[in-house]
């Protein structure tokens, strides 16, 4: 069964932002995983971004101008929102590797940087079925556990910190630094909560 009438455009715009966020996760997770040239990798990463911002302001314009939208207006900019949120939080958290001088990476970033890139991937494939959506709410389940273990990793990175830091300046870095490594799977699994809404409200 088909959720929602065609309109190639929109579902365009919202595979290309997830697959934009997708590169970008992948770019981070990358260089927590290998951590050198960070300046140059953390300006590709804000390139990403703005590039996000501008799918993000066409996804807007296009609601703006459509009289007859493929499913809710609430819920198309709620979902464009989602999205760009969730590349906002990419950027920021490679930007604070600049701002904050980081010298290396550490196994708490790179595993949620990795939790990050897993919800990515799945809202590619979700946002790939918005038309046909027959596992859609798998993926919503999906996101939500990762939200709980980044959550979970979150809780046991900065529990270390404080037990093996004694650099005040450096506990402030990193508490911060996975803080919003693990709001960005808050965000995914708020990307989660709009699909979920759209489906049901067609069923």
């Amino acid at each position: 069964m088909q959720l929602i009438p065609r309109d190639e455009k929109f579902y365009d715009l919202f595979r290309e932002q997830a697959e934009n966020i997708h590169k970008a996760a992948g770019m981070l997770k990358e260089l927590f995983d290998d951590f050198r040239d960070v300046e140059k990798r953390v300006s590709e990463i804000k390139f990403l971004e703005h590039k996000g911002d501008q799918l993000t302001h066409q996804l807007m314009m296009k609601l703006n101008r459509t009289f007859i939208t493929p499913f809710d207006r609430e819920d198309i900019h709620a979902l464009g929102s989602a999205l760009d949120d969730v590349m906002d939080l990419v950027d920021a958290a490679a930007s604070r590797l600049v701002t904050y001088k980081v010298k290396q990476a550490t196994p708490g970033a790179q595993q949620l940087s990795k939790v990050i890139v897993h919800g990515t991937e799945i809202i590619v494939k979700a946002v790939a079925q918005l038309s046909h959506p027959q596992n859609m709410l798998e993926y919503c389940e999906q996101l939500a556990l990762i939200e709980e273990e980044a959550d979970r990793i979150k809780g046991e990175c900065v529990a270390r910190l404080f037990e093996n830091t004694t650099a005040p300046v450096e506990i402030i870095k990193w508490k911060e630094i996975y803080e919003v490594l693990e709001a960005t799977t808050d965000k995914q699994e708020d990307v989660a909560d709009v699909l979920e809404a759209v489906v049901l409200k067609a069923a």
